[in-house]
């Protein structure tokens, strides 16, 4: 008897938060809930726009024509697009964030814990052309189908974890690292292991497979706050066939510095995340 009764109190503590939370969402008009979450990422630099912006049963918010951009134009167009609190972990004290989103024919799944900042994230079906950051943030066109899935734990410089992508049928092109043009290409396949861990971000095995060209991107950096200052320790490795070089010779004459092998160039990648140079 004496055992059940902390149970008996802390299942009604959790069952009255619960009522008060969805009390308070519940009477929140939505034009104010969408106010908010503009007023938020405000200050973390962003604009928030959507079509249709109101609450989801029974403790989250979700959108319909969602965007998010920055001062250099659209970063994420979502179709939908849901965040709530997952009730069962409340159960037991811990506050979890999940979200999902439909992008074009794809679709984004993932949580959050504030407790221990444990994270899962799980992308399948994605075209690149439905993700405008590339361009936004890179200048490059980019099409593809990718899937992306991983965990993350821990917060600050003391994240861990493991991100695995993988594209099939990408086409990239227009790509510039500073000044330096990179060549277009088609590529069968693309895939890639980044791991976090001691503070650092590591590329273990991130390759394009394309029809002529392979490209090897490998290297680090560490954790920063905000990421956009994180500082680049990376190498792209081309290795193009002679008829690939052929048909775009005037990209590989502004690459000749860094050619280390007949067919093999090597092009150190510094600056920070925000804006790499070549170095």
């Amino acid at each position: 008897m004496k055992l059940r009764r902390p149970l008996y109190i802390g299942a009604a503590a959790v069952g009255a938060l619960f009522l008060i939370v969805s009390l308070t969402l519940f009477f929140i008009p939505d034009r104010e809930l969408q106010a908010l979450a503009t007023r938020a990422l405000q200050r973390e630099g962003y604009t928030l726009r959507a079509a249709r912006f109101g609450k989801a049963f029974p403790l989250g918010v979700r959108a319909a024509g969602l965007e998010l951009a920055d001062e250099r134009g659209p970063l994420l167009k979502a179709d939908k697009a849901t965040v709530s609190l997952a009730l069962l972990p409340l159960l037991t004290g811990k506050i979890t964030v999940t979200g999902a989103a439909a992008i074009g024919a794809g679709h984004v799944t993932g949580e959050y814990s504030l407790r221990d900042g444990a994270a899962r994230i799980e992308m399948g079906g994605i075209r690149l052309e439905d993700l405008p950051f590339i361009e936004t943030a890179t200048g490059a066109r980019a099409k593809g189908v990718a899937a992306l899935q991983g965990s993350l734990k821990g917060k600050g410089k003391g994240v861990g974890g493991e991100l695995k992508l993988e594209i099939r049928g990408a086409n990239v092109a227009g790509v510039k690292i500073g000044e330096i043009p990179l060549p277009d290409a088609d590529y069968t396949r693309v895939q890639g292991v980044v791991r976090a861990g001691g503070g650092m971000v590591t590329l273990g095995s991130f390759t394009l497979e394309g029809e002529g060209l392979y490209v090897r991107l490998k290297g680090d950096l560490p954790l920063a706050t905000p990421p956009g200052d994180a500082p680049l320790n990376l190498t792209l490795e081309l290795m193009p066939k002679p008829e690939f070089q052929e048909r775009q010779k005037f990209v590989f004459i502004l690459l000749t510095k860094y050619l280390t092998t007949p067919g093999h160039y090597q092009i150190p990648i510094r600056g920070t995340l925000a804006k790499p140079v070549v170095q």
